[in-house]
């Protein structure tokens, strides 16, 4: 299950059958923490001053401390690389509270723990890719920003994990999550673009979105190939009538969708995607390859 896994834990690699945390880090214990999905590719990582920057930015609302610089990070998820068997495969950064005493008191916790998993991910299989996945409108709403806000990165993933439950209940491959206005925020586990009257349109951050590392690289990348695009508010209706959709995301890369509650999209693959799907491509391969 884990041949290819491997993981760096405070400074030390080791295969991920092996790896050991503490039951009293509160990262454990409470999910008190943050992290950041990655990918690497030529064995070079894609984007990385960019998710650095969301990682602080996430561990500074949550008033955690990240002790290690920019630097140290990039070097750990190098020497994590240059150790694993893979030269393309996913990057798990997490960063929680560390060790403390049993109570959800941050204040017990003198040292933030760091841990880096290298792995192989995929979220579908090729012919989901292919064809497109389906998808429903969850019963579980995202939470609003005055309880968690959707741009912290936690380790706390209920609220997706239980939309997530839905999408298996209803045995289709994915959910989408509206927020507490009824307007759409994102997939489970990836951002969420529709085509509609020639425009591309994703929901905003403040949305109950997260900010999207992916998500923003697809918004870079279709002003560049000349696909009118912007973050617009969201109802089930605008995903019910679009052209086409899709869902983006680091784990995700970028997924079409054919379905959603039962309405088949006019276009899956559509135009917007697989022209997107080819600039990514490209750009990824040039910003890794050395």
């Amino acid at each position: 299950m884990f041949e290819q896994a491997i993981c760096w834990i405070n400074g030390e690699i080791t295969p991920a059958a092996e790896a050991k945390v503490s039951v009293f880090d509160h990262g454990f214990l409470y999910g008190d923490g943050v992290f950041e999905g990655l990918r690497f590719y030529n064995s070079r990582v894609f984007r990385l001053p960019l998710h650095l920057k969301r990682l602080r930015r996430s561990a500074a609302a949550l008033q955690l401390n990240v002790t290690l610089s920019d630097t140290e990070i990039a070097q750990a998820l190098n020497d994590i690389i240059a150790a694993s068997p893979l030269t393309e495969g996913y990057l798990r950064l997490i960063v929680t509270r560390g060790v403390g005493v049993l109570g959800i008191n941050p204040a017990t916790c003198s040292q933030p723990g760091f841990i880096i998993i290298a792995d192989q991910l995929k979220m579908v299989s090729d012919e989901e890719r292919s064809k497109g996945v389906r998808a429903i409108i969850t019963s579980t709403r995202r939470m609003p920003p005055d309880r968690l806000d959707s741009r912290i990165k936690s380790l706390n993933y209920l609220n997706a994990i239980m939309a997530r439950m839905e999408a298996n209940f209803a045995g289709v491959e994915e959910g989408i999550l509206l927020n507490d206005r009824g307007n759409v925020a994102e997939g489970t586990a990836d951002n969420l673009f529709v085509m509609q009257d020639g425009e591309l349109l994703t929901p905003p951050a403040t949305e109950g979105a997260l900010a999207g590392i992916t998500r923003a690289t697809v918004l870079e990348l279709a002003e560049e190939i000349g696909i009118p695009a912007r973050e617009a508010i969201l109802t089930p209706y605008d995903l019910y009538i679009a052209d086409e959709c899709f869902l983006t995301g680091t784990g995700a890369k970028l997924i079409p969708v054919r379905e959603i509650d039962g309405r088949k999209m006019a276009n899956c693959p559509g135009d917007a995607y697989q022209r997107l799907t080819v600039a990514f491509t490209e750009l990824v391969e040039q910003e890794t390859t050395a």
